[in-house]
Formats: C-alpha cells, structure tokens, sequence
C-alpha cells in the first residue's frame, strides 16, 4: 500500500518493560481507515519493521472496494497478513495474487518494483469485510539493491502453536520450536497471537528489537494496560502479557538495522538513492505493472 504521510502517531515515552508507547492515527479515505503505527516520533522503527500499518475493519457495500493504484518501492519488503477480506495484488513482475486470511504476500521491492492493490471486480460487485495489516521491512544495507521478487504463502503453510489459551500463528521467524516458511533477509519475529480472557503469556521475544500491537482486546503488558490500537515498544526480555478480555495482538521484531531515510514509498540509507527513485518515478522509468497504466504521481 502507498505511504500516507499526512499520519503521523503520538508516543509516550516510559523507563520501565515499555520504552515507549505508541498510538496509532487513523486517516478515514472515504469508507476505509487505516490506522498508522510506525513510524512514529519516539520509535522510528523496531527491528527492521519501518512501516506498520492496520487496514480496516472497513464494510464495503456492492459497488465499492479498495483501489490503490500501481506505484513504487525500493529498499524494503512489504509483507501483507489479512484476518478478514481480500485483496488482489498486481505488479510489474507479472504476478497477480489473490490475498485472503492467515495468508502472507512478500513482496520484496529490492531496486525496484511497481504494484497496485485492489479490490476483484466480482467481489466489488458482492461487497466484503476488509480488516489487515501491512508492514514494510528494510532490508539490510548490502541486500537494498537486490533483485525484486514476489512470494505468496497460503495459510495452511504458516506454522500454528496452541497453548493453554493462547493460539498463535508464526508469521515470519521462530515461536515455540516452529519455524515460519517465509524468507526475509534480515532476523525478524512477527507473530499473530489469540489470547483468552484471563490467560497470561510469558512470552521471549529472543530478538534485539520488540513491541507488541494490540489488535483486538486489552491486555496488560507486566501491569500496564494497552488497547486496542497501541503499540507497546519493550525492553529487552521476557514479558507478561495478560489478556482482560479475549485478545488479539501482533508480535513484531528482530535486528536492528540502522537508521533509514524514507520518502513516500522509498527506504534506502542513501538519500541520493532516494532522489533518484523520485526521478525515476517521474519520468516513467519503473518496470510498469502489466495491463494497467493507471500510477500514483511523486507527491509534492
């Protein structure tokens, strides 16, 4: 999805199992809310998630949809996880991929890619639920200008671990002995864990870098309560997460790798790089996405 960069969250910042709290700013774009996470001012970026971003819950009637057209990335992985809804995606390598629930698609955007994300036709015509999240990734220094490449992993690939409680999918990363399928080049954690009212998870995140977003519920993390829409940005060890009411929330982390600059849709370490992207995004020089000359122009 493009970058809305008229969002930005507001943070506060704590000295105990939180460092930093932040919630998200929700931007209405005509029936469809997206809810912006990272960046945010006191948190920039956990591990190497530079972008997260929660799409819905939105009711589309018959007749309307979502309709974002083709545009750009460079130096990131966008990953793309729906808990109700679909989404089809289209991009300048050629793939067309259908995205449902308990799925992932990774796109690796590398030197560059194009993509739109919208709604099928068919299913425009019926209307849906649409509720999800998409995050962006950077990718380390040495790997930003790799070839782009696009992946898409069904559910019943995704490992599951149930616990007393607690049921959780491992997106990317290892949770519990069970390693997830989709291949990243950083060291990431991002889980989707389903806590019942009343349990309490122990939960080691084993990665540099963590925070843990509340989707759905309440918890309370070591004492504190977190909402809906909250990101907790922990210290590092193990934390208690207890659930208040039946939860959901999305464990997300792993190394940290460095400051990025970002623009629109562009993370790189090099503002040069940045500059060029923006060139070449003006005069047309991405690969287009087949069968669709629509494009997002360079905001000003």
């Amino acid at each position: 999805m493009s970058r809305l960069d008229a969002i930005e969250p507001s943070c506060t910042r704590r000295d105990d199992a939180i460092r930093v709290l932040v919630t998200a700013r929700s931007r209405d774009l005509g029936g469809f809310s997206v809810r912006r996470v990272l960046p945010a001012p006191l948190a920039r970026r956990v591990g190497p998630f530079v972008f997260f971003d929660e799409m819905g819950p939105a009711d589309f009637p018959p007749g309307r949809g979502i309709n974002v057209r083709p545009h750009p990335h460079i130096g990131l992985a966008t990953v793309t996880f729906l808990l109700e809804g679909e989404i089809l995606h289209r991009d300048s390598l050629g793939y067309v991929q259908a995205i449902q629930p308990g799925a992932v698609n990774l796109m690796t955007a590398g030197r560059g890619i194009v993509h739109s994300e919208r709604t099928d036709p068919a299913l425009e015509r019926s209307g849906q639920r649409l509720h999800g999240l998409q995050v962006w990734m950077a990718l380390p220094e040495d790997q930003q200008e790799i070839d782009p490449a696009f992946f898409h992993y069904p559910k019943q690939d995704l490992p599951t671990v149930n616990e007393a409680g607690v049921e959780t999918t491992v997106i990317i990363g290892e949770y519990a002995g069970k390693r997830s399928p989709v291949q990243v080049h950083a060291h990431t954690l991002y889980l989707s864990q389903k806590i019942r009212e009343g349990i309490t998870l122990k939960l080691d995140p084993g990665v540099e870098q963590a925070a843990i977003y509340v989707v759905a519920g309440e918890v309370d993390i070591e004492g504190s309560t977190v909402q809906a829409g909250v990101m907790a940005v922990l210290a590092p060890g193990r934390v208690k997460v207890h659930a208040r009411q039946n939860s959901q929330i999305m464990v997300v982390g792993g190394e940290d790798i460095g400051h990025r600059e970002m623009f629109w849709n562009f993370v790189h370490t090099s503002g040069d790089r940045i500059e060029a992207a923006k060139q070449e995004w003006r005069d047309m020089k991405f690969a287009p996405v087949p069968d669709d000359d629509e494009f997002i122009p360079l905001p000003l």
